[in-house]
């Protein structure tokens, strides 16, 4: 998120396909989800408690004086951002990310507390206090290592989505030059576009300059689904989000949007926590860090990673131990 990135097109579109066939995929709609959710995304309020499974000795722990609250994990995740974390019906968060969160909780012998954070200031959230550690789609970038440590647990590729029949006949990235984009504040998809931060000199604004092009208009928005509702509402020309996303919402709306052109590399989204030292480049982990991690690798190890990818077809992102 957070992201511009890749896997290649037809994965994405291999993806959309399984999901579509499966019967438990989720079926949000995302103008639904963006007003039932409109009040709760603008701050960082916690928004659903869920209990741990039945579980096994922990295989770590956190003293209570590391935690924000005293036998909790509280999560920040930027909802909605289906299908790694949206709401459902019922108002619960739901996703890839969720259920990986709460697997780390339940390891951890912890309950789990998802608070729904703004993307352009969760790192905030979890540096001054809000949070102990964020599950979030979120890209892992020098700039951001700079403020957190991040635990890589996913890699994902970056789309374009347009509307059916793609107008515009967007093949690759440069047929958006001089053409408005919408993508959501904070995520590396601005930063492409923008050709700003790990972008800086060689995003698509330089590959468009030097083209003798216009540079795309970004159009910047606080919410994913914002940027979308920009292409539905025919404001834009593309939406740029990651490939996990893009497949959902082509499979939720076959009949309005596709994924168009190609996609820019791949690359690992983190968990991410506050780092154990002033300095966060290349420091050690804190405890908080060292539990989660230590939760997350016991999962990799005996095959519940696997699982949670596999539910939501996403196991075309999994890294490698």
């Amino acid at each position: 998120m957070k992201k511009w990135n890749s896997i290649v097109v037809f994965v994405i579109l291999a993806g959309a396909l399984v999901l579509s066939a499966c019967g438990a995929a989720p079926t949000a709609a995302p103008a639904n989800t963006e007003a039932a959710t409109q009040a709760a995304a603008t701050t960082a309020a916690p928004v659903a408690t869920t209990a741990p499974t039945a579980a096994a000795t922990p295989v770590a722990t956190i003293p209570d004086s590391s935690l924000v609250q005293a036998k909790h994990l509280l999560m920040c995740s930027d909802i909605p951002y289906p299908p790694q974390e949206f709401f459902d019906e019922n108002g619960d968060p739901q996703g890839v990310d969720i259920e990986i969160g709460q697997e780390i909780a339940n390891r951890l012998g912890l309950k789990l507390q998802v608070v729904n954070s703004v993307f352009d200031t969760i790192i905030a959230a979890v540096t001054s206090g809000k949070c102990d550690f964020i599950i979030s789609a979120m890209n892992v970038t020098t700039e951001r290592q700079a403020q957190v440590s991040m635990i890589p647990y996913f890699e994902a590729g970056q789309s374009f989505v347009v509307v059916k029949g793609n107008p515009k006949k967007i093949a690759v990235p440069t047929d958006l030059c001089g053409l408005s984009v919408a993508a959501e504040s904070g995520t590396t998809e601005v930063s492409y576009l923008n050709g700003t931060d790990d972008y800086k000199g060689k995003g698509l604004a330089q590959e468009c300059t030097s083209a003798g092009k216009k540079a795309p208009n970004v159009v910047i928005t606080q919410k994913d689904t914002d940027a979308l509702q920009q292409l539905q509402s025919d404001k834009v020309a593309a939406y740029s989000t990651d490939s996990p996303v893009a497949g959902y919402y082509v499979v939720q709306h076959p009949d309005q949007f596709e994924v168009a052109g190609q996609v820019v590399e791949p690359i690992s989204e983190g968990i991410a926590v506050p780092c154990g030292a002033t300095t966060c480049t290349n420091a050690p982990l804190s405890t908080v860090g060292q539990a989660i991690k230590t939760a997350f690798d016991s999962m990799v190890a005996d095959g519940t990673y696997a699982k949670i990818l596999a539910k939501w077809n996403l196991s075309t992102g999994a890294i490698s131990k």
